[in-house]
C-alpha cells in the first residue's frame, strides 16, 4: 500500500485549498443528504401515521417506491434521465441544477433516507404510550401541541438505534455518488486503481477509510443514546 499513500494520499484525506479531499466530499454528501433528509422525514411521519388516508397513501407511495428501488437507479434516473428532459434543458433553474452531478447525488441520497427515516419514525410514533397521549390530552393539548411537546420528541428518542443504523448505511451509499462523477472516496480509489493497477491497495485504503468514519459515527450515536436513552437502562436496587 506504499505506492498508493505515497501516490494519492492527499486525494483521499488531505484537502490542500485547491482540491477538496474524497473524505470531505464524502462527508458533506453524508451530512447534506441525512440533514435534508432528517427535516423532510419528521413532517412525513406525522402525514404517514395520519388516520386521513389522503394525506397518509402519497406518503406511504413515496416511502415504498425509493425502499423498493435500488439507489443506484435512483441515482440513474435523476442524474441522467430527468436530464434528458426537454422541459428540464429548456429551463435555466433545472438545466442549471440538473446539470451537476453534486446535486444529483445529494438529492438521490436525500430522497433515497428520507423513505427509510420516514418510515423508522412513523413506526416510533406508533408505539408512542398511550400514557403520554393521554396525559397530553389531560392536559388540555392541542393537536399541533401534543405532537410538537410529546410524541415528536418522544418517538425521535426512542427511533435513536434504528436511525444510527439508517446514517451508516447511508454512509456507505454515499459509494454511488461516483456514477454522477463526484470525486469521493470511491471515486479517488477507482482514480489510483487505474493509474497504479493496484486494485487491493485501492479500494483496500478506500475501505479502511470508510471503516473509520463508520466507527466513529457509531461511538456518536452510542454517546447520544446514553444520553437521551438513559432512562430506559435497567438499574440496580
Amino acid at each position: 500500500m506504499t505506492d498508493i499513500l505515497n501516490q494519492f494520499w492527499r486525494a483521499f484525506l488531505y484537502w490542500d485549498g485547491q482540491r477538496v479531499s474524497g473524505l470531505a466530499v464524502t462527508l458533506w454528501l453524508l451530512v447534506a443528504s441525512v440533514g435534508i433528509g432528517f427535516v423532510m422525514a419528521v413532517p412525513l411521519a406525522v402525514a404517514r401515521v395520519s388516520k386521513r388516508r389522503w394525506i397518509s397513501t402519497p406518503v406511504r407511495i413515496y416511502t415504498y417506491v425509493f425502499r423498493g428501488t435500488p439507489l443506484y437507479v435512483q441515482l440513474l434516473l435523476i442524474y441522467t434521465g430527468i436530464y434528458s428532459l426537454e422541459f428540464v434543458r429548456s429551463h435555466q433553474i433545472l438545466d442549471a441544477f440538473f446539470r451537476s452531478g453534486f446535486r444529483c447525488a445529494i438529492l438521490a441520497l436525500a430522497l433515497n433516507t428520507c423513505a427509510y427515516t420516514t418510515e423508522i419514525f412513523a413506526g416510533a410514533m406508533r408505539s408512542t404510550s398511550h400514557g403520554e397521549v393521554e396525559a397530553a390530552r389531560a392536559y388540555g393539548m392541542s393537536w399541533f401541541t401534543m405532537y410538537r411537546r410529546i410524541v415528536i420528541p418522544s418517538a425521535l428518542r426512542r427511533a435513536l438505534p434504528l436511525y444510527s443504523n439508517e446514517v451508516i448505511l447511508m454512509l456507505h451509499a454515499t459509494s454511488v455518488a461516483f456514477t454522477a462523477t463526484v470525486p469521493d472516496i470511491l471515486k479517488v480509489a477507482r482514480d489510483a486503481n487505474s493509474a497504479t493497477y493496484q486494485a487491493f491497495d485501492s479500494f483496500g485504503l478506500a475501505a479502511l477509510i470508510y471503516m473509520v468514519v463508520s466507527f466513529a459515527l457509531v461511538a456518536i450515536f452510542r454517546r447520544a443514546e446514553h444520553h437521551w436513552l438513559g432512562y430506559l437502562a435497567a438499574r440496580s436496587r
